[in-house]
């Protein structure tokens, strides 16, 4: 697979651990994520995943953007209000993004409801992108037993949210 195959393959990716750690689209992180995959090539070992690799590199790179001087300083408003901004389509209407707002206000609030090890393994599967494989080796845990608090975690989703189903 060459360079350019792996970046097409892991940029949406990539993109969303950088937005769920930092709250805000960033394509310097994401080139620096890229230039440390590059130049860590050779270094990769095909112990887990190499999505989880570059989960792993994508995490640590943001987690090191937000240590820095720059990013505190910068940080005046809530958390969450990070996340909702960062993640809105700018091309909806004021009251589109009113709803929209709204709607992921709710979807945080039903993950957050949910059991921890369902939490978990949604956050872990659905949000950072492991494996079912790599979710059972860093919970030490079966496979079978992830599938299941997968589904059941989607299931009481679903229900929490049956009304944006039905839109």
């Amino acid at each position: 697979m060459n360079f350019n195959e792996i970046i097409k393959a892991n940029k949406q990716n990539v993109k969303n651990i950088i937005r769920l750690i930092t709250k805000q689209d960033n394509e310097d992180l994401e080139q620096e994520v890229y230039i440390k995959l590059w130049k860590n090539a050779d270094k990769y070992e095909e112990r887990g995943s190499f999505k989880s690799w570059v989960n792993t590199i994508a995490k640590n790179t943001s987690k090191d953007y937000l240590k820095s001087a720059v990013v505190r300083n910068e940080q005046n408003s809530t958390s969450d209000d990070f996340v909702l901004t960062s993640i809105q389509d700018k091309k909806i209407s004021p009251e589109g993004r009113i709803l929209e707002t709204e709607r992921q206000k709710r979807i945080i609030k039903a993950i957050d409801s949910l059991k921890p090890k369902f939490r978990e393994v949604i956050m872990l599967c659905e949000i950072y992108g492991y494996t079912y494989e790599d979710a059972s080796k860093r919970l030490n845990c079966p496979i079978g037993t992830i599938k299941s608090r997968i589904y059941n975690a989607k299931k009481e989703l679903a229900e929490v949210l049956s009304d944006f189903m039905n839109e």
